[in-house]
């Protein structure tokens, strides 16, 4: 059977014939490979350079190679923090003509390293809830896309620094499995697996003598369990507020704010006792918002204020008769949003006269007035309103602070 390369870009097949692929992966020469620190496998896995890349080199059957392959190519549609896959090679045979196994080929995650490389030097157990914390939120992500991890743990992921904290990668999904939407069942097997898994890795780092004194593996292992089930509750519970506590849903987007979630859909139900609000999470890349606003309404502002003036504009969608997601007799999202900008937005910023607005821009201002009606509201502890917002930040706010504001660069 002849070499066969299936790649995800034409121009990685020519890269990678260059590499000894009539070789086993434990025979590789030293100038093909790229010395970078490895984690436990069950498979022969090698570093190597082609053309410009690094990449991952995975020795393993042809079935589950193709299987992981696509799973993989799954979550990088889904936008799941996994490697890239970037070709299956099968067909291999040595200078002999003996069949080798095919190869999985996934780009190498630059900044990232495997957890037992962190523990060369013996991490402080604030470290470690980092690294808990991390690895929580890759499996509630993982399972909210409906993908069963099968066999999640410290091995199974890379790590990366994130300003401060860290942000976790998943490495192998050879056992995973991609449903429209999972189980508590399919979900609580996924983290009984992580606990005993992570429990195991941490005791045997503790006999190696690698693992901080004051960190107990079996601790640590349940850590996981409590930290994941906080993150799912606070992701995906349905909450009733009482009619009118406008404040309330937007302290609820806040803390998925500071959990690192966005809210991808927001549904509101009008009932006796209140309104019933759900929230759909996601996480996003950077610069998100910006091109997300830019599509929607026409307004280019920066990123920061491009995530507050969305979130009002979904809180404003969803109380719209016409707003129906997925239904297509619904008014199409960029219909609203250019009628909250004509409606809302643009009232809201003429109503500030152009002699106060200083060097603050359309954008910054709405996002001041959203913020002085959040702080109004929760001191009332009800919504008051955008008009009521807009006059009381004209008479108490403004103009003290006219006088601090820079000058445009222009």
């Amino acid at each position: 059977m002849a070499l066969q390369i299936s790649a995800t870009n034409p121009e990685h097949p020519a890269l990678l014939l260059e590499l000894p692929w009539q070789l086993p992966l434990e025979q590789w020469p030293e100038e093909y490979l790229v010395p970078l620190p490895r984690g436990i496998s069950r498979h022969v896995v090698r570093y190597a350079r082609a053309g410009d890349e690094v990449i991952a080199v995975k020795e393993l059957a042809e079935r589950p190679a193709l299987r992981e392959y696509q799973l993989l190519r799954d979550l990088d549609r889904l936008a799941i923090p996994a490697v890239d896959a970037l070709a299956v090679i099968t067909g291999r045979t040595d200078a002999a003509g003996a069949a080798l196994e095919p190869v999985l080929v996934t780009r190498h995650l630059g900044g990232s390293q495997p957890y037992r490389s962190m523990f060369e030097t013996t991490l402080r157990p604030a470290t470690m809830h980092r690294l808990m914390d991390a690895l929580a939120v890759l499996l509630v992500r993982l399972h909210l896309a409906g993908f069963a991890w099968g066999d999640c743990s410290l091995s199974n992921t890379l790590f990366r620094r994130d300003a401060g904290a860290y942000a976790a990668y998943l490495v192998d999904a050879e056992t995973g499995e991609l449903h429209p939407q999972l189980s508590p069942g399919q979900r609580d097997y996924d983290l009984d697996l992580a606990r005993v898994n992570i429990s195991g890795e941490l005791l045997d780092l503790e006999a190696s003598g690698a693992l901080h004194p004051s960190v107990d593996p079996v601790d640590f292992g349940t850590e996981i369990c409590a930290r994941y089930r906080s993150l799912w509750e606070e992701l995906t519970r349905t909450s009733v507020y009482p009619a009118g506590k406008y404040h309330y849903i937007e302290r609820r987007i806040r803390r998925l704010n500071d959990l690192g979630f966005d809210v991808a859909e927001m549904q509101i139900e009008h009932a006796s006792n209140g309104d019933a609000v759900t929230f759909v999470p996601k996480v996003v890349d950077a610069g998100h918002h910006q091109r997300q606003l830019l599509r929607l309404t026409g307004l280019d502002a920066e990123e920061n204020q491009a995530r507050r003036l969305l979130n009002d504009l979904e809180s404003w969608m969803a109380t719209q008769d016409d707003y129906a997601p997925g239904d297509p007799l619904g008014a199409r999202p960029e219909v609203l949003a250019h009628r909250w900008v004509r409606e809302v937005f643009r009232p809201t910023v003429r109503a500030v006269p152009l002699e106060l607005r200083g060097a603050m821009d359309p954008a910054e201002i709405y996002h001041e007035l959203l913020e002085h009606r959040w702080y109004l509201s929760e001191r009332a502890q009800h919504d008051i309103g955008l008009d009521t917002a807009v006059e009381d930040y004209l008479v108490n706010i403004l103009p003290g602070a006219r006088g601090t504001l820079r000058p445009t660069a222009d």
